[in-house]
């Protein structure tokens, strides 16, 4: 068994998309073990899909259970609501010194304003203890609580994001901008990066989920962050080229 231990604190999806069965494909991939704190489950109703938190309780003894494991790296995914963040920030806590990517995913972005504001301000609390961020647009704009349109506007939600207290981020623009590209910004406070790929016609459902694991996955292994994001970038393209109708597929290197 590798010795490289990363935990992946994510949700479940049920359709094995993304989530936590993204992120423990990625960690095999890479030949590392992977472990899992569950956050939720999901399902698909009559309402459409339903994210249904673990009890905090039952959350917080997850995480006992796996205080003496020596982690190399935590990926952090869907936190569905303040109690179950506020468990994971404590954790974190108590981890320093190893790569930790937060992919912040607010789940509760179309329900009520009080409810987005109370989980937005527990994920900034998370940024002076996390190596590298990953948000998606929506999230971005949630977090700077401004519209993005263009790169610069890119640009000046990573450097705005990066003042909050995130050391590395990337703002992750899908082909929101561009048809054709799937484009990053990366910032790590001195400087910006460019990362472009082609948009393929093809499930990209977990790629998010990848990426941000990937990231941990290549930061375990020795890679500085603008590298470790590159060949996460690179990984998550090929596994979108073989996804299939429920999400993303890992390739074997």
């Amino acid at each position: 068994m590798s010795d490289e231990l990363i935990l992946a604190i994510s949700g479940n999806d049920i359709f094995s998309g993304g989530g936590l069965h993204a992120d423990l494909a990625t960690f095999t991939t890479n030949k590392q073990h992977g472990f899992v704190a569950l956050t939720c489950l999901t399902a698909m109703t009559e309402h459409g899909f339903e994210v249904i938190p673990i009890d905090s309780k039952v959350f917080k003894q997850q995480l006992e259970s796996l205080i003496d494991v020596p982690f190399s790296a935590i990926k952090i995914g869907l936190l569905p609501n303040v109690e179950i963040a506020e468990l994971t920030l404590d954790f974190v806590k108590n981890h320093p010194g190893i790569p930790i990517v937060l992919d912040p995913v607010l789940v509760c972005k179309e329900t009520h304003d009080v409810e987005v504001s109370r989980l937005r301000n527990e994920l900034v609390k998370f940024f002076p203890y996390v190596t590298v961020i990953t948000p998606n647009l929506p999230e971005a704009e949630l977090l700077i609580d401004k519209k993005i349109h263009t790169l610069d506007d890119m640009r000046s939600a990573a450097c705005i994001l990066n003042e909050l207290g995130a050391k590395t981020v990337i703002v992750k623009g899908g082909n929101r901008l561009n048809n054709h590209k799937a484009i990053d910004v990366f910032y790590n406070g001195k400087d910006y990066k460019i990362f472009e790929e082609a948009v393929l016609d093809k499930n990209n459902t977990g790629a998010g989920c990848t990426f941000a694991s990937s990231i941990a996955s290549e930061l375990v292994k020795g890679y500085s962050e603008i590298d470790a994001v590159a060949n996460a970038k690179a990984f998550v393209f090929e596994s979108i080229k073989q996804s299939n109708e429920f999400g993303v597929v890992q390739y074997a290197k």
